[in-house]
């Protein structure tokens, strides 16, 4: 009897959402034919040294791939990469998707990890040679030579990848300065006070900050970048340009399907189900009940590797026939050269924050409260406090604010058990 080809899952997206809920549909036990399609020529591979080492030549390419063939073959996986999926068509049994090779891949289980495409800079001169974006191993490859060979660099926009990037062209020996349309630094992601503590840590180095600050347009000779010019009028000289403005995820198919979709992404459930409750989506594409039960209501994105990974196990958990709810601590980091953070929680919606240690020397945590309960750490340079915080914050406890300024003594011996109480 010939075998069903349709009975198989076909998982949208080889970025980090993509691998992680394969791997994880494995170690359930879940045994049925996987196919992977990524539109990347490249098989799945790590994307956060792209902003960081990556860029500083301190990691070849192959060192950045999850996995080899062999891993896949073993696995009854298919990798298809260097294709894009353009259409899809499903019932509630079975579904088929039309690849740009033309291929028709049918299926009868659907994962959305379609990731998200970097923001472009809507100015005049923003497709000059010499402006780049970095998202892919292919953008990391055109501007690593760039960079390395680079006098004058202008960053725009300040939040982490903007901040790592920047971090490591002045380590490389070029000018920088850092061009960020708000009032601060890191402002969808950090408190205020981390904002300005990483604001002063990057010009304690030489970065130049300009906050408040739009580009307008950026200047070319010959089609190669000679400067940004300014909202003010004034003109910031630079040879490479790099834009980190935010990045919009990927809800075309979403749409073609008839999911419920908003500007945050595909709108899934706290079981990674989408609106027709057969699909299920993870990753930078998807916008979905806080999984943080000390968060602020409501729905959110976020983009992190941990997140990534985390939501797309639970959206296997769901694909394999057993639910289980996406309730795990948010956690960051964020190499900007010798300035490494980490953060565990949420800090929107603090009403108190108690910093511990020196922040100029480079040595804090910030810890933030909501009605006297814990609710994230900010650290700089102190490994043992964001460990303490976060084991913590995932066993459902707490640290008395009144104890937790006094850097003698280590976190982990003032952990408590929090109150019954609904920090919302």
């Amino acid at each position: 009897m010939p075998r069903d080809e349709s009975a198989r899952t076909l998982v949208v997206g080889a970025g980090q959402a993509g691998i992680s809920l394969v791997t994880a549909l494995r170690e359930l036990g879940d045994t049925r034919p996987v196919v992977l399609v990524g539109d990347e020529p490249e098989p799945p591979y790590e994307r956060p040294p792209l902003s960081k080492s990556y860029l500083r030549g301190e990691h070849d390419r192959d060192s950045l791939v999850f996995h080899d063939t062999a891993w896949f073959a073993d696995r009854g996986v298919e990798l298809v990469t260097g294709d894009a999926v353009v259409a899809i068509a499903r019932r509630a049994s079975a579904g088929s998707a039309t690849l740009a090779s033309g291929r028709t891949v049918a299926f009868d289980r659907l994962a959305l990890t379609t990731g998200a495409v970097n923001r472009a800079l809507p100015v005049e001169g923003g497709d000059l040679a010499g402006v780049h974006t970095v998202r892919t191993l292919a953008d990391a490859d055109l501007l690593a030579p760039r960079l390395r060979a680079a006098r004058a660099v202008v960053v725009v926009g300040g939040g982490f990848i903007g901040l790592e990037i920047a971090a490591g062209a002045r380590a490389l020996g070029a000018a920088v300065t850092v061009v960020e349309a708000t009032g601060r630094l890191l402002g969808r992601s950090a408190s205020p006070l981390l904002s300005d503590a990483v604001h002063d840590a990057h010009e304690r180095r030489g970065t130049r900050i300009l906050l408040a600050t739009n580009p307008v347009r950026v200047l070319g000779d010959d089609g190669n970048v000679t400067g940004v010019e300014l909202g003010d009028g004034t003109t910031v000289p630079a040879d490479v340009v790099v834009v980190g403005i935010g990045a919009v995820p990927r809800t075309e198919l979403a749409e073609q399907l008839g999911l419920l979709v908003e500007p945050g992404g595909i709108v899934v459930d706290g079981q990674a189900r989408t609106s027709d409750g057969l699909t299920v989506a993870a990753g930078d594409c998807t916008i979905g009940p806080n999984p943080f039960a000390r968060g602020l209501p409501g729905p959110v994105r976020l983009e992190s590797v941990p997140h990534a990974t985390d939501q797309a196990r639970a959206a296997a958990a769901t694909l394999a026939g057993h639910p289980t709810a996406y309730d795990r601590v948010p956690w960051f980091w964020s190499d900007q050269a010798d300035l490494r953070l980490q953060m565990a929680g949420l800090p929107q919606g603090a009403d108190q924050t108690v910093v511990r240690g020196d922040v100029a020397a480079e040595r804090f945590s910030l810890l933030s409260y909501r009605d006297g309960l814990l609710i994230a750490v900010e650290s700089v340079g102190a490994p043992a406090d964001y460990l303490a915080v976060k084991r913590a914050l995932e066993k459902g406890m707490t640290i008395p604010a009144d104890a937790a300024a006094d850097s003698s003594v280590p976190l982990k011996r003032l952990i408590t058990r929090a109150r019954d109480t609904d920090p919302s």
